[in-house]
């Protein structure tokens, strides 16, 4: 007769008479447990969670008849071995750093906020709105307003999902992603309708900004002024995070909700404020977008920055340094991606990393929250 394999219990654990009987599982019973002191918050989630993403890419590079080592050498020399690569790995970092940042205080308090994307669209549009409705504004106060008017709108915008999450208990989840196909189709209306070029070659885009319109930019390079409000915006985070009591009153929603509630925080008010927030940083980079980069309202403005920042913010563990470290990173992926189409693959690589990424990211972090324990 062949030998009786160990039956668990339910829970996980070893039946008492295979734990017990000699020659089954060394005589001990063991236990699937979730640890609550993890909350998946392992350093070593990231790093693994990138080299099991590049691994698992380098076998579809493989399986393609190249060589996965010298594309990603490819890669990483075209974002980040050229002062051309490495300015323009620069500009993706703009926008990657301020939509992860509105994102990543949002999960500060369990608010899974996914509508960056939307939250962009609604900023640059506003944005934009202000060079069109106002083309004669002086030049020294155009760029504050078109500063001020994408913030209110990337505000409203997330506000729009955190009213019916206070008030009506509608999964957020829901709410920001319908209203990015919102926004985006809002903005293929004005570009392709009311505010398209006359003389734009029939191309979907608004009138060219004009020189007081545009942020200033470095030099001869597209880097322009957006990278100082990213910076600012990232150590502003970090004082208020750590040093205000507003911060510590977001840490402990995050930790424990329930705590938080009963020593007298308003969990709602702090919602509303947190997707204002959330939603004004992606606003702002919106307008950062148009006004530093494209100089224009034009179709296919992003390349998908917002749903990229969701795995800067996870890959950073929503750490005001790991924003920066991450965002660079992923902005370099982005510029890197271009650069190996010179060597026949597409640039869709990139965006195949960074669904990797997040994949890795979710299961370690999922894996992290258990222990196996054993009962004697």
């Amino acid at each position: 007769m062949s030998e009786q394999k160990p039956v668990l219990n339910k829970g996980g654990t070893l039946s008492a008479e295979a734990a017990h009987e000699p020659g089954k599982w060394n005589r001990r019973s063991y236990r699937i447990e979730m640890d609550s002191s993890k909350r998946g918050s392992a350093w070593w989630i990231p790093i693994v969670s990138v080299l099991l993403a590049l691994a698992v890419c380098g076998i579809f590079i493989a399986a393609n008849g190249m060589n996965p080592f010298p594309v990603y050498k490819k890669m990483f020399t075209g974002a980040f071995g050229t002062s051309y690569g490495l300015t323009e790995t620069l500009v993706k970092t703009i926008p990657l750093l301020l939509c992860g940042l509105g994102v990543a205080i949002a999960y500060r308090i369990s608010v899974w906020n996914i509508g960056a994307e939307g939250q962009f669209a609604a900023g640059a549009m506003a944005a934009t709105a202000v060079t069109i409705y106002f083309p004669n504004m002086p030049g020294i106060l155009i760029i504050p307003a078109m500063i001020v008017f994408s913030i209110v709108a990337g505000g409203i915008w997330g506000l729009l999902t955190a009213i019916p999450r206070t008030y009506f208990q509608v999964n957020e989840l829901v709410t920001s992603l319908m209203l990015n196909y919102v926004a985006l189709l809002a903005m293929d209306y004005f570009v392709f309708g009311p505010w398209k070029d006359p003389k734009g070659m029939n191309f979907p885009g608004t009138p060219m900004f004009t020189d007081a319109q545009s942020l200033p930019v470095l030099g001869d390079t597209r880097l322009h002024l957006g990278l100082l409000f990213g910076i600012i915006a990232i150590v502003l985070y970090g004082f208020f995070i750590k040093y205000t009591r507003w911060g510590y009153e977001l840490r402990l929603i995050g930790a424990n909700s329930e705590a938080a509630k009963n020593a007298g925080i308003r969990i709602s008010r702090h919602i509303l404020l947190v997707m204002i927030i959330s939603g004004g940083l992606a606003g702002l980079a919106g307008m950062a977008e148009v006004s530093g980069v494209t100089h224009r309202l034009m179709y296919g403005l992003s390349p998908g920055y917002g749903y990229t920042a969701i795995i800067v913010a996870w890959l950073a563990k929503l750490h005001p340094i790991g924003l920066v470290v991450s965002s660079f990173l992923f902005g370099g992926l982005i510029v890197g991606g271009y650069s190996v189409q010179t060597i026949g693959l597409p640039s869709s690589i990139s965006e195949m990393l960074q669904g990797a990424i997040l994949f890795f990211l979710i299961a370690g972090g999922t894996i992290s929250k258990f222990r196996l324990r054993r009962i004697r």
